[in-house]
């Protein structure tokens, strides 16, 4: 029998490092061999960054994207372990560093670890690539917890990215509407943003014609959907050679 891979979790105390934890520890192909937060964190069984490291084979990551870059940048400089990247918001800058991590470890980073989301994705490029821009708006709407700090969300940008995909277009995304705007442009992207609540995360993605609109959409219920989405992440990712990799590789849905 194989031996379980190892996890280590970033962001432990945070809600999804503490259902990573749940959902890591309820699966016997994996196991859980170490925990950190931020430097100077204790308690709950914590241990420093760099010991974590020493111990995984992956490290399962929703922090914030100033984290998730450093720890990118510090797996790299050791050679590993591989990278499961849950945070959204990355600035350019960013995003770069985690793309320069990439050409030493494999780094699977995604706006979304819900599998039915994933699969929203696919469904959404494919929905662009026939219904054309002449004839079709495209229109995304997502709402979430009063809590989240960044707008549109990770997903709506996947989503987003899917539709410009499926029409061969760099994403020309409308993200505020206000005032006297103008006719709508052919081909944009139009993002619609609802905060407040508990809300664990809604999307949905409208094609809208003469006469006619067609929506698909996800609801999430809670947030163990997301870690079990990361810890088929973290069992795709282990052993894949250096680079950057989503969840429609671990799908089967990458072109």
């Amino acid at each position: 029998m194989p031996q379980p891979l190892r996890i280590a979790i970033a962001g432990a105390l945070g809600r999804m490092g503490r259902q990573m934890a749940k959902a890591v520890a309820a699966d016997p192909r994996l196991d859980l061999v170490a925990r950190f937060h931020r430097p100077g964190s204790t308690g709950e069984g914590l241990v420093e960054r760099d010991e974590a490291l020493t111990l995984a084979d992956v490290v399962v990551d929703f922090t914030t994207p100033v984290a998730s870059a450093e720890l990118a940048k510090a797996c790299a400089a050791r050679g590993g372990p591989a990278l499961v990247i849950g945070s959204t918001g990355f600035d350019a800058a960013e995003l770069e560093t985690i793309a320069d991590a990439a050409r030493k470890i494999a780094i699977l980073r995604s706006g979304s670890y819900s599998l039915g989301l994933n699969m929203l994705t696919g469904l959404v490029e494919q929905a662009a690539r026939a219904l054309g821009a002449e004839d079709c708006d495209i229109e995304i709407f997502e709402a979430h917890h009063r809590f989240k700090v960044d707008a549109p969300s990770g997903t709506a940008l996947m989503l987003g990215e899917a539709a410009a995909r499926g029409r061969g277009l760099d994403e020309v995304a409308m993200r505020v509407r206000d005032g006297v705007t103008g006719p709508r442009p052919s081909g944009e992207i139009g993002f619609a943003v609802l905060r407040g609540g508990s809300i664990v995360g809604e999307h949905s993605v409208s094609f809208l014609a003469e006469g006619e609109r067609l929506t698909l959409s996800h609801a999430a219920g809670d947030r163990s959907m997301f870690a079990r989405g990361a810890t088929a992440a973290a069992l795709w990712v282990a052993g894949q050679p250096p680079g950057e990799y989503d969840m429609r590789d671990v799908l089967g849905l990458a072109a």
